[in-house]
């Protein structure tokens, strides 16, 4: 028999669904949600055309021991939504610093839920973070929104790469400092 790998990642709640950690049967949600080019154009790493199999060797990647990043599923079955509604991750940096990246599906857009996602996320900081950084894209407004709302300041300007636009695209970079 063939167990998922045990990951150290805490369970937070929120009011309308959880954030728990990937399964291996989330991979049809997750394929459809971030097969859509606007979830792609979105993120620097998701491509468009997702490749087959690319899905399946995420999860593997943030279920492993040697993970770079904590990946976390907002799974609304809670409250009788998809059990994919988005992804939270946090990627831890030094000096007690993490980055905050988030996406959220479609149908999901403009509901809040990105933002209640983001607000768990900081106020569970299950990497006992000093300082949070979040980056999105220029073009993106409403994710600005978002980290601003769950009590982020505007840091800067930058550019990254995005697969999915095989461009680098203009940024705006946010930062929360969870300790003084």
């Amino acid at each position: 028999m063939i167990y998922d790998p045990i990951t150290n990642q805490p369970l937070i709640e929120a009011e309308r669904f959880i954030l728990r950690t990937l399964r291996k049967s989330d991979a049809g949600l997750l394929e459809m949600h971030t097969g859509d080019e606007r979830v792609a154009r979105g993120t620097r790493s998701i491509p468009h055309p997702l490749p087959p199999g690319s899905t399946d060797a995420f999860i593997t990647r943030a279920m492993g021991k040697e993970r770079a990043l904590d990946v976390w599923v907002m799974d609304g079955s809670v409250s009788g939504h998809a059990e994919v509604v988005g992804l939270v991750s946090l990627t831890p940096m030094d000096r007690d610093q993490s980055e905050i990246k988030f996406w959220v599906a479609p149908a999901f857009w403009n509901t809040g839920m990105a933002s209640e996602a983001v607000r768990a996320m900081v106020a569970a900081n299950p990497h006992d973070s000093k300082t949070m950084f979040a980056e999105v894209f220029q073009d993106n407004p409403a994710s600005a929104r978002v980290v601003t709302n769950s009590g982020f300041d505007y840091l800067g300007d930058a550019e990254a790469y995005s697969v999915a636009r095989d461009a680098t695209v203009p940024t705006w970079t946010y930062v929360n400092r969870l300790e003084d």
